[in-house]
């Protein structure tokens, strides 16, 4: 038979005390409830003896908070959510939070289950890329008090804390690049979708295009069929030979590009100058070094933090949305200047 659980009820009998004195110091409020320090100690020396942990749901259900926050992102297994992640897990160990990951796979319907699924698990807050259509959800979540922070992407037409950067100035500051090198005839490989943070990459390369009087070439390619951008591309590079710059507005979109360049035999930078968003190890390690736009995210990760944290915090709640727009680092190297 497996032993019984200690609960605070038998630590209270055990040491003559009440079960809300043992609480009370259980959760830090001793000075608060003005308890003894001697019987303070006393309490903790115990809880130390017998090995007592308290019931996080208990915890949660008597305090209001489980100290839990849900990052739900589009893949976790990307590089640029999986470095956010890591560095989220250590600010919010720091301040007594713990992070529940999961993957949206950019699906509307996947991303209101998985939400759904977590409100009810008395989580405090969530940090969310959100997919397309979840405006509803999202403020679903806002009138019910949870904490609530957006990145990557968020939505003009709901007052919410975000964590953006900023993608029209960077795609028109990498697209000029491109020009500055020499360009005349410039490609945007894009993805094929109506998120804020896609469509003002795109009103970024489009504003550098109209300005330099140049002819602009969109190419889109859909998001859920990834398993075909390779082909896709592969046939846009063969159709367009006079292409001489190309800006790839993800990093996986980049890498499928250069493996479609090599193989037709493309040489980067001497026929196509290239620029990716979104920087990634892998581009420091290609020949020739990719010139690569770098988000910054440790400061990603901290203002995040710094804006669940405040909608969490009970004094800052009326206060307001905390919203943040980061500025991003062109990293020159030589698939753009040779």
């Amino acid at each position: 038979m497996a032993k019984k659980k200690l609960s605070i009820k038998d630590i209270a009998k055990t040491l003559g005390v009440s079960i809300t004195t043992v609480s009370f110091i259980l959760n830090g409020k001793a000075k608060e409830k003005r308890i003894s320090e001697e019987l303070t100690k006393k309490v903790q020396r115990y809880i130390k003896e017998v090995g007592y942990t308290p019931s996080h749901l208990a915890q949660s259900l008597r305090l209001g908070k489980s100290k839990v926050i849900v990052f739900m992102v589009e893949d976790i297994s990307n590089q640029f959510f999986a470095s956010i992640a890591r560095l989220i897990e250590e600010k919010a160990y720091l301040n007594g939070y713990k992070i529940i990951y999961c993957s949206t796979e950019n699906e509307t319907a996947k991303a209101k289950e998985l939400i759904n699924t977590f409100k009810v698990r008395n989580v405090d807050g969530f940090i969310i890329t959100p997919t397309p259509d979840l405006e509803e959800s999202v403020k679903g979540l806002l009138d019910e008090g949870f904490g609530l922070v957006l990145f990557d992407r968020w939505m003009p037409d709901v007052l919410c804390s975000y964590v953006i950067v900023e993608n029209e100035k960077s795609a028109f500051e990498a697209t000029q690049h491109l020009i500055d090198r020499g360009c005349k005839k410039v490609a945007l490989i894009t993805v094929e979708s109506h998120q804020i943070q896609m469509t003002d990459r795109l009103k970024g390369y489009q504003n550098a295009i109209s300005q330099n009087q140049l002819s602009p070439y969109v190419f889109q390619v859909k998001f859920h069929n990834m398993a075909q951008g390779y082909d896709r591309i592969l046939d846009f590079f063969s159709n367009n030979p006079g292409i001489d710059g190309v800006f790839f507005t993800t990093n996986y979109l980049a890498f499928e590009g250069l493996e479609a360049m090599g193989n037709l035999g493309i040489d980067v930078p001497g026929q196509v100058k290239v620029v990716s968003f979104d920087d990634h190890y892998f581009f420091n390690l290609y020949k020739p070094k990719i010139t690569a736009i770098e988000q910054p995210l440790e400061l990603i990760a901290e203002k995040l933090m710094e804006a669940i944290l405040h909608q969490l915090d009970e004094a800052e709640m009326n206060s307001g949305p905390k919203q943040f727009i980061l500025s991003n680092k062109l990293n020159i190297r030589e698939s753009s200047t040779i």
